[in-house]
């Protein structure tokens, strides 16, 4: 039983309540009475209201009410949702009343509307079926001092006055019964019947019979309510002074808001502030974060959320929440099982595994990584990127790749300030909410190839992230709280450490990783780039053969270059071919066997030659060795000469050391012309132009110093240079050969193109070593210290 949705609620006057309680007075009521639960209203002496009835028991007391005498018990659930109450379900005082009217309605629903006479207090039930039914006694109100209850009254009165003022919703005809009532009881039923008390409050007072006792316990009731409305005045006053005519639609959450803010009871935002309020509180944040978050959810909670700034904290909030501040991934650091995971997926660079074991073992040992950051440089195509996986294969981590190349902005690495339309973090802390780890391995790709404009230096802001001792208090300008990266292992690749930044290069430890000889690239291709490729087509190892002299065919004759993506191109074409004929032959049942002969037919005539790339018939051509950041690479410079002031031209797009060594090489020469038994005496007559090929590709250097001596050697003494030899060499301007780098390189290069010697300088005999030793059985070597040794070796005799 309940009130309906549309109360109305009336009172009887002092003349009404006298009239009733002639009619009705103790000797007319019956011993028991029907007893009516109510779930939402207590019911007063006095008080018209409707009542809702949708039980079945109920309703049938109603019927049988209204056909009998209209006099009905009504009393308050302590459950209020019982459909029909238990006798230890209700309260024990009530009210007797009288049903004045009743209207059935077609949904089974009866509404009516009752009057209260007494208090009651039930004794005992004696019914409970098919309603509740129960002997009861009359509660009569209890005077005692009446000097004391006149004060209790008029003070009840004042504050009752002060509440009409403060509340419009009030009628006319309660405010003058309140007001104008002596009897102090029925003031206070008033009171309770039409003022906003909570129901526990209401059934105190319903139950209290001495009119002091009652007074009393109303007083603070009244204090209260006349707060709150004093309260919520000043509050609509606040709002309505800072409500503007485009925020109009958002009256009541201001409203709401504002209570709340006075109350400190929660916050506009409901359910999603507090949620966010327990993820802060559960989720493993630093105590800076932490802190940082609450605070963002509080400013959270005065924004509106169709105010933009909603959505940019709202964001900001679920990118803390989302990073992981302390999960991390456990360490595998099982060297054996590491080593064989390095040798299956990558083949050869033994040196490269060893110096990464090693990293590995220190990590077991000290359970921490903080030492230096390791950068991966060699040709492209060696396996950089791939060997940065298997070392997150291998300790069982997480694995991320940052590319660098062509970065040209800051905020790449470090993030955009909040400021900013779009802000996002760097692409580190990216990278870390992705992986949903703060351990894992992130790799740094094409180091070498970052930029910088006035966007700023990614290379600078790689500074604090590679830096061991930085590294662990990183902040991020969108985040702006600091990140622990101290347990990322950082591992960079690079081509070549030229373009590098010197104090980022000075944090790095340079792992080499050289070019790949014939061998290497055979077995890397059986190992690896036959099978991907032939699952990549649906093949199998039954349906083609690859032997090892069609490899190494297609690695000599259609490959030339220091890693292994062009032969697995060509490997991918020679594939495709076999799969259209095995489709287009689709009752061939024995396995494609693919012979050397066969490769022209597929792939088209050689492109490079294994024999000496130029057989040089002319004077003034030597054959160098250089190294570039793809490998190295064999170049042949050209030496002429003609009339003219003895001028010296360099042409080539040569840079400025290695013109310098050009006028060096020349000079040395003519000074000992005599004791080389060269003739220079009509230099003067004569300019002299040295070419490098390839005039479009940018050239610099010393070590082509030895080559051009040997060229102008041959052009001044006209005996050729021999076509299976190569140089690399500094020249001094006493004839000393100095030291170079890059002899590795450049010795596979010479090997690659079919040279069968070389001449280096006698200071990196130690390099010689690094070469593998396939390579150096194939190839003849010469230490020369002085160019004195040079010229004997590289000039044809007479």
């Amino acid at each position: 039983m309940s009130a309906p949705d549309t109360e109305f609620i009336s009172i009887l006057g002092p003349s009404e309540r006298e009239g009733a309680s002639t009619r009705f007075s103790a000797r007319a009521l019956p011993d028991t009475l029907p007893i009516l639960g109510l779930s939402d209203i207590v019911f007063f002496p006095s008080m018209v209201a409707p009542l809702l009835v949708e039980a079945a028991g109920s309703i049938k007391m109603i019927d049988d009410v209204v056909a009998g005498d209209r006099l009905i018990g009504v009393a308050l659930q302590r459950n209020p949702h019982a459909e029909d109450p238990k006798p230890e379900e209700m309260h024990s005082v009530g009210c007797a009343a009288r049903v004045l009217k009743m209207l059935k309605f077609p949904d089974n629903t009866v509404r009516v509307l009752v009057e209260g006479l007494w208090r009651i207090r039930i004794q005992e039930y004696t019914d409970s079926k098919p309603y509740l039914r129960a002997k009861f006694e009359l509660l009569r109100d209890t005077s005692g001092d009446s000097v004391e209850e006149a004060a209790l009254l008029r003070n009840a009165q004042a504050l009752f006055q002060e509440i009409v003022n403060l509340s419009p919703a009030l009628s006319e005809q309660i405010k003058a019964s309140a007001l104008n009532t002596e009897d102090p009881g029925l003031f206070a039923d008033l009171a309770a019947i039409n003022l906003n008390f909570g129901l526990e409050d209401r059934q105190a007072l319903l139950e209290t019979i001495s009119i002091r006792e009652r007074l009393q316990r109303l007083l603070p009731l009244l204090n209260r309510e006349n707060q709150v409305l004093m309260l919520s005045s000043k509050i609509q006053s606040e709002v309505a002074t800072n409500i503007s005519k485009t925020q109009r639609d958002f009256f009541l959450r201001e409203q709401m808001r504002a209570i709340q803010r006075e109350l400190g009871e929660g916050d506009h935002a409901g359910g999603e502030i507090r949620a966010l309020r327990e993820r802060i509180e559960q989720a493993p944040l630093s105590e800076e974060a932490r802190k940082v978050a609450l605070h963002e959810v509080e400013r959270l909670a005065q924004i509106q959320p169709s105010v933009p700034e909603f959505a940019l904290t709202r964001n900001y909030i679920d990118w803390i929440l989302a990073l992981p501040w302390k999960g991390e991934t456990e360490d595998k650091l099982d060297l054996a099982e590491a080593e064989r995971i390095l040798n299956e997926q990558h083949f050869g660079l033994s040196k490269v595994k060893d110096r990464l074991l090693e990293f590995l073992a220190v990590i077991k040992r000290r359970k921490q990584i903080k030492g230096p950051i390791l950068c991966l440089v060699g040709p492209p195509g060696v396996g950089k990127t791939s060997l940065g996986r298997s070392v997150a294969d291998a300790l069982g981590r997480k694995f991320g790749r940052i590319s660098l190349g062509g970065m040209r902005d800051e905020a790449e690495i470090r993030g955009h300030r909040r400021t900013y339309v779009g802000a996002l973090p760097g692409r580190i802390i990216q990278t870390l909410r992705r992986l949903e780890s703060r351990n894992p391995v992130i790799l740094l790709d094409e180091l070498d190839k970052v930029g910088a404009d006035f966007r700023g230096d990614p290379a600078s802001a790689l500074l604090e992230v590679l830096d061991p001792e930085q590294n662990n208090t990183f902040t991020d300008h969108y985040l702006d709280i600091p990140f622990d990266l101290s347990r990322v292992l950082f591992i960079t690749t690079a081509n070549w450490l030229e373009p590098v930044h010197p104090a980022l290069r000075d944090r790095l430890e340079v792992i080499e990783l050289p070019s790949y000889t014939e061998s290497e690239k055979l077995e890397i291709a059986k190992r690896h780039l036959i099978p991907r490729q032939l699952e990549e087509h649906g093949l199998t190892r039954r349906d083609v053969r690859l032997p090892d002299p069609t490899l190494r065919r297609l690695i000599t004759g259609y490959t030339r270059e220091a890693g292994v993506r062009q032969l697995e191109r060509e490997v991918a074409a020679l594939t495709r071919k076999v799969t259209r004929k095995l489709v287009s032959n689709g009752n061939l049942r024995r396995p494609l066997h693919v012979a050397p002969n066969k490769i022209t037919e597929l792939l088209g005539p050689p492109r490079f030659h294994a024999e000496t790339a130029e057989s040089i018939k002319e004077i003034g051509i030597a054959t160098g060795l250089v190294w570039t950041p793809v490998g190295g690479e064999v170049v042949f410079i050209e030496a002429t000469r003609m009339p003219g002031k003895g001028n010296l031209l360099l042409t080539g797009l040569l840079g400025d050391v290695m013109k310098e060594s050009a006028q060096t090489a020349l000079s040395y020469l003519r000074s000992q012309a005599e004791l080389l038994g060269l003739d220079v005496s009509d230099h003067s007559r004569f300019d002299i132009h040295i070419h490098v090929p390839a005039g479009a590709v940018p050239k610099d250097g010393p070590s082509a110093g030895v080559t051009i001596t040997a060229a102008l050697a041959s052009l001044l003494s006209k005996r050729r240079v021999r076509s299976d030899l190569a140089m690399s060499g500094e020249v001094s301007l006493r004839g000393r050969v100095l030291r170079v780098g890059g002899i590795k390189e450049k010795v596979l290069a010479a090997e690659r193109f079919g040279l069968k010697e070389v001449i280096l300088p006698d200071t990196n005999k130690s390099d010689w070593q690094e070469v593998p030793g396939e390579v150096r059985n194939r190839l003849k070597v010469h230490f020369i210290r002085h160019i004195s040794q040079l010229l004997p070796l590289a000039l044809e005799k007479k």
